[in-house]
């Protein structure tokens, strides 16, 4: 019996130590560990938006920003509440928003979030 708890003990742990999370550019946002980041929420049609973050890292083109999911594909959100309250799990908290200037007639909210 102790040989078929050990067993099942250890496939469970083998099959949550493959598990991932959110990521952005290939690194795990949970373990991200910076104080402060970006959060610039993008509209994508449809009435879903995605999450663009910036934490300071190296980037060639603004996709490699966005936050992906367990899937490799971008995650969509219903607004740009929702991608607030989706960092607020990470342990984030809102700092302060400013806008960000896309052309002469739009713009666009930019979330500053700190760590708690």
């Amino acid at each position: 019996m102790k040989k078929i708890i050990l067993a099942a003990a250890s496939v469970a742990c083998f099959g949550l130590s493959s598990a991932k999370a959110q990521n952005v550019n290939g690194f795990n946002l949970s373990a991200i560990k910076v104080e402060y980041i970006e959060l610039k929420p993008i509209y994508n049609g449809g009435n879903t938006y995605i999450a663009r973050i910036d934490y300071g890292q190296k980037f060639k083109r603004d996709k490699e920003l966005n936050l992906r999911g367990d899937d490799g594909n971008d995650l969509l959100f219903n607004s740009q509440m929702d991608c607030l309250n989706k960092m607020k799990g990470y342990g984030y908290e809102l700092f302060n928003t400013y806008t960000d200037q896309i052309d002469k007639d739009t713009s666009r909210p930019v979330y500053v979030l700190k760590r708690k």
